[in-house]
């Protein structure tokens, strides 16, 4: 039988977080902590229980300071558990000033501060370390002027009368679990890791943060404090991934022997399974879609906790079908299917589900989405602006239609995306639609019938990059771009509907008023309407975009970019 180690008494939050964690284990209880974790070191216990974090109260720094000081064991797991506190005493009074003393740990205290201002401002808070005692006093010596805040099973097993029931909402309570070994990879796993006490060093903090953020590792907490003894910095991080990760031990590896530059400057709390003290209301993502993006998305949603299941016109299990599993549908097919293809099967979601469009147009496909389904069922566009080959979304555009059924779902989803670093802009339909045209339709046309020009007049390709400047080459690097890549992708762009097509006509026009200007030799005219554009263009706007094509131009000027060969 598993034993545990864990603070007493019966009844109280660590006894019934180690109920919770293995029904059947025997409990070993402590009144202090240290005790308690020199029990599980010594063998008399195969795991040990203690809190580490609650909502109300923050950190629980004592037990941190403990788990540094171990010289064996790790952090293998966790366990969230609701903190139910209650008040009682031994008779109901009339009024809460009969009252005059309130008996309670230190940290029910720090979770009840506001209930205990609002409610016994002038009594006297008595914190003490052994509240089975306390409660013992209370009853043999009838003090009936004492009452007492703790969890409602441990008022009852006292025979206590209940006086005021969960004075404390939204309160939960993560304990860590220490074992002998480190816990298996999972593949939804956090690290913890607590640095020795530093010495003093600029940017220290920075240049550690920097190894996590260029490697795309997330990083859930971050604490820094002096240490007591020698008032030296030192640096609780908790980041996702496992201690057997590459990515992550590269990070580590780098911290210690270059920014921190000291032997054993960081000591490895544990690795365990994530836990997320926020409330996940999304369980699970089906896909209508095999391609590589839908993988991309699935993979990454995978990593983050959530269920996903892709569908298609391959599958085994048919969208229909899968459907009926899910609390989120993503559609991510090819353009110029995705409004057929939310006609086809939104007529099967329900209320209390969503909806979410992953397409490069928004008026047409939304307007299909919001016709062929329940009411109930809640609808957002999002336009991811990075393929499959993307290594990370962070730093990626990202444009976001939301609609008047976007609900809890949806934003759940957008905050996946900002949690991963994708830049959002919010749109509306139109808005998106021609943008799109700007940013992708019009180039990609432009792009397209520049090559056919090439290829009619016979150029050489080689030749191009040596009768241009750098700023006529931008046109030219696009061209190869999108012709090096994927041209069914393209042609769906150039192919899409709604306000994008008006870009692009309006293009045409211009370019042809333009053509009949320069034919003729008005050079006055062209200039004039060079110095009407500009006028339109806020100043900031200008000097960032100059700022940009001069870094290009730089890479450019390289001799080494300049082979064609």
């Amino acid at each position: 039988m598993t034993i545990i180690a864990t603070l007493g008494p019966i009844g109280c939050d660590s006894h019934q977080a180690a109920r919770q964690y293995l029904p059947d284990a025997e409990i070993l209880l402590f009144n202090r902590a240290p005790a308690m974790l020199q029990a599980f070191a010594g063998g008399q216990a195969d795991l040990a229980l203690i809190p580490v974090y609650n909502t109300r109260e923050g950190e629980i720094k004592e037990y941190f300071r403990l788990m540094e000081q171990m010289a064996e064991g790790y952090w293998v797991d966790n366990v969230v558990l609701p903190i139910h506190l209650s008040l009682g005493a031994l008779s109901a009074p009339e009024g809460s000033e009969d009252f005059d003393v309130i008996v309670g740990s230190g940290s029910v205290f720090k979770q009840c501060e506001d209930y205990i201002s609002d409610h016994f401002p002038r009594a006297t808070l008595m914190t003490v370390p052994d509240i089975e005692a306390a409660l013992l006093d209370i009853r043999n010596n009838g003090r009936t002027r004492h009452a007492v805040i703790d969890s409602e099973q441990l008022l009852k097993l006292h025979g206590l009368t209940l006086i005021d029931r969960e004075v404390v909402p939204h309160n939960r309570t993560r304990f860590a679990i220490l074992g002998a070994g480190i816990a298996d990879w999972t593949g939804y796993d956090a690290t913890a890791i607590i640095t020795r006490p530093l010495m003093d060093r600029v940017g220290m903090l920075v240049d550690i943060l920097g190894e996590f953020t260029r490697r795309g590792i997330n990083i859930l907490d971050l604490r820094s404090e002096n240490d007591i003894q020698t008032q030296k910095l030192q640096i609780y991080l908790e980041v996702e991934g496992h201690i057997n990760d590459q990515q992550l031990q590269e990070a580590l590896h780098r911290i210690e022997k270059t920014v921190i530059q000291e032997e054993r400057s960081l000591k490895l709390l544990g690795s365990f399974p994530r836990v997320d003290m926020r409330v996940k209301k999304i369980k699970t993502f089906g896909f209508i879609g095999t391609g590589d993006m839908s993988l991309w998305f699935a993979d990454r949603l995978e990593n983050e906790g959530y269920k996903t299941i892709i569908t298609g016109r391959t599958t085994e299990l048919r969208p229909e079908e899968m459907i009926r599993q899910v609390n989120v549908v993503i559609i991510c097919v090819p353009i110029s299917v995705t409004a057929d293809t939310v006609r086809k099967y939104g007529q099967y979601l329900r209320e209390g589900q969503a909806l979410i469009l992953l397409a490069g147009e928004s008026e047409n496909t939304l307007k299909a989405a919001l016709e062929s389904t329940d009411p109930g069922v809640e609808i957002m566009f999002i336009h991811n602006l990075w393929g499959p080959q993307a290594v990370s979304m962070k730093d990626k555009n990202a444009s976001v239609v939301r609609t008047s059924r976007s609900g809890s779902f949806c934003s759940e989803f957008e905050a996946f995306l900002y949690k991963h670093g994708a830049d959002i802009c919010q749109d509306s339909p139109e808005k998106h639609d021609l943008l799109a045209g700007v940013g992708q339709k019009l180039p990609t046309t432009i792009s397209v019938a520049l090559a056919m020009t090439l290829s009619q007049h016979q150029l050489d390709y080689r030749d191009v990059g040596s009768h241009s400047t750098l700023t006529s080459l931008y046109g030219i690097l696009a061209m190869a771009r999108i012709h090096n890549q994927n041209p069914r992708t393209y042609a769906e762009i150039m192919a899409t509907g709604g306000s994008g097509r008006k870009i692009v006509r309006t293009f045409a026009e211009n370019l042809a008023k333009v053509m009949t200007l320069a034919e003729n030799g008005r050079i006055h005219d062209l200039s004039d309407l060079m110095e009407e554009n500009r006028r339109h263009m806020p100043q900031p706007f200008l000097q960032c975009r100059m700022k940009q094509a001069r870094a290009v131009d730089e890479i450019l000027s390289d001799p080494g970019m300049k082979n064609d060969n």
